[in-house]
């Protein structure tokens, strides 16, 4: 009788209980994240003073016009200088429609609607005018594309300059100020019992919406739009063999990019009062390619982190005459403990560094270990040597 073979279970691998752990982990740590940001932003809203919400809004103003960039250069791999341009048709939307009604023929034009309708305006008339350009910009492609973006800056300062009746002229014009009701925000006002300065109102409303930017743009990377983006980045002959269609997918980019800078150039230009055309210039621009290099490509967190460096710590610089004494007292301190030097010291060390490795790379390896001799058989040989020097000598 044949013995009866024994079923065993298998056993669980091992590796099942680390994704699940791992992925609990990875939550836990994001709440604990959004909980400190909210902390943050609690703290913040609560002690600073205006010269600090000057600062942090209009650092959060170029957030949102960063992440449009990011959009088009950062997910999509298309060259672009023409953000400023794209930032000045939404801002001058903003005039026309919720601007003052003319009192005399030369004051510029305004409807008077309120900010509900003319923020949204401003980047959905922004988008339109992508779409007009794209499909003429879009069948070129870097260097090229850099070029034609670049000559809208300069039509545009042209066209800017010469519309007075929208944009005032040379002069620059007036922007309308949000309100909700009677309640405008250059004004203090109260909500819920609480007295909010004009600093505080924007400030709500700037973060209200780059949170909706950067998490429309954080959702649409992850969509299969956002991954036909990223496969024309990255190779766009590989995009096509997959089935994504090149023009789709960079107009679609251009006109998301268009839109998010519409609705940026009109919260700057609204937080501003006042701006003349000069200022969408190509050396804005250049500022905002730096802050998304800055803080990295195709990232909404490399958005935020760029547009701080790049257009909020030269403001604060600016505010607070105090912070580059306490720049210099630090590097005084680090000289003096790592580097009594200086620079030069720095160079020196470079140099000399720089000097090894290569001495070390042309002998191909390490030097050999050189051990002394004994002494005994050589003093044998020194002894018939000296003997018979002497000889000679005598």
């Amino acid at each position: 009788m044949s013995a009866r073979p024994e079923t065993r279970t298998p056993a669980a691998p091992a590796s099942t209980a680390a994704p699940s752990s791992r992925l609990l982990g990875g939550r836990i740590s994001r709440w604990i994240a959004v909980i400190l940001i909210v902390a943050v932003i609690l703290v913040f809203f609560s002690v600073a003073n205006d010269d600090w919400f000057t600062i942090v809004n209009y650092t959060l103003i170029a957030a949102i016009a960063a992440i449009s960039l990011n959009v088009l250069s950062g997910y999509t791999g298309q060259v672009s200088l023409g953000i400023a341009f794209f930032m000045a048709i939404g801002a001058y939307t903003a005039a026309y429609l919720g601007g003052d009604v003319p009192n005399t023929p030369l004051d510029p034009l305004g409807l008077g609607l309120p900010f509900i309708i003319w923020l949204p305006a401003a980047g959905i008339v922004a988008g339109l005018v992508g779409a007009l350009i794209g499909p003429t910009a879009l069948r070129l492609k870097g260097f090229y594309l850099g070029i034609v973006t670049l000559s809208l800056i300069f039509i545009g300062q042209y066209i800017f300059l010469n519309a007075r009746r929208i944009t005032g002229g040379p002069q620059g014009r007036a922007f309308p100020v949000p309100a909700i009701g009677g309640a405008t925000f250059d004004q203090q006002n109260s909500l819920f019992g609480f007295a909010l300065t004009s600093g505080q109102q924007y400030f709500l409303l700037i973060l209200v919406v780059l949170l909706l930017a950067a998490l429309f743009v954080y959702n649409v990377m992850r969509s299969r739009a956002g991954r036909a983006f990223r496969a024309v980045r990255d190779n766009e002959t590989g995009a096509t063999i997959m089935g994504v269609n090149l023009f789709e997918a960079k107009m679609g980019s251009f006109i998301l990019s268009s839109f998010l800078a519409g609705i940026a150039g009109a919260l700057f230009a609204s937080y501003s009062r006042y701006i003349i055309p000069n200022y969408w210039s190509l050396a804005l621009s250049i500022q905002f390619i730096a802050a998304i290099i800055i803080g990295g490509i195709a990232s909404v967190w490399g958005s935020l982190l760029g547009a701080a460096f790049v257009f909020g710590l030269p403001l604060v610089i600016d505010h607070f005459s105090l912070l580059p004494v306490l720049l210099y007292g630090l590097l005084i301190v680090v000289f003096l403990l790592f580097e009594p030097g200086g620079v030069i010291g720095l160079a020196r060390r470079a140099k000399v560094l720089t000097r090894k490795l290569y001495t070390h790379k042309d002998e191909g390896g390490e030097p050999a270990e050189i051990t002394d001799l004994p002494s005994e058989p050589e003093s044998q040989l020194d002894a018939g040597d000296s003997t018979l020097t002497k000889g000679e000598n005598t």
